[in-house]
């Protein structure tokens, strides 16, 4: 398994301008997909929500993000709300390297009339320590290896309206990632052309 390096993630993401929903959804949201190349390869940054009632992804593992403010482009709302979130000002410590397609959120098995675009940026430097909203209940790097490796592929066990499902899910020492970030994480290694 070929774990991309960030100067094939620039070039597959420059290849693949990113597509907006056909049409504009009520709500729009962006999330920011925070890299950082080390020596043992690419980290993706993670997030777990914190447990808040009336949240439909309380407690879901999550890149940093949220809902576009009256008067913001996409791209503004992912760099506010990881600064917001985590702490880490994207304009400063980041580089703009692409942007995946905008595609619509499915919250408890509903489409929700949101739509999310994923910004995917790369951290030059320390961006210094982690600040973290009450928003956020933890951070944690992931290696871009771990997250392609096919063992850690497990099923997730999800019951919707009292109908049990097992939906695909990544389980990375006790990060389970599914969902939407799944989605997302899927859409992301697809076009910087991972072969899973």
């Amino acid at each position: 398994m070929a774990v991309p390096t960030l100067e094939q993630v620039r070039l597959a993401l420059a290849r693949r301008p990113p597509e907006p929903l056909p049409e504009r959804l009520p709500r729009r949201s962006a999330v920011s997909i925070v890299l950082r190349d080390l020596p043992g390869g690419l980290e993706l940054l993670f997030i777990r929500r914190a447990e808040r009632e009336g949240d439909l992804w309380s407690g879901h593992v999550a890149f940093p993000g949220g809902r576009v403010e009256p008067g913001e482009g996409l791209e503004e709302a992912a760099i506010r709300e990881t600064w917001e979130e985590v702490g880490i000002d994207l304009r400063s410590a980041g580089v703009r390297i692409g942007a995946l397609d905008e595609i619509p959120a499915i919250g408890r098995g509903r489409a929700v009339g949101l739509s999310i675009q994923p910004w995917v940026y790369a951290l030059e430097g320390d961006p210094g320590p982690f600040r973290l909203s009450e928003e956020v209940a933890a951070v944690q790097w992931v290696r871009f290896a771990d997250l392609l490796d096919p063992a850690r592929r497990a099923p997730f066990p999800y019951v919707h309206e009292g109908v049990p499902l097992v939906l695909p899910s990544l389980d990375v020492d006790g990060l389970v990632i599914w969902g939407l970030t799944y989605r997302m994480l899927e859409i992301f290694a697809d076009v910087v052309g991972v072969e899973r």
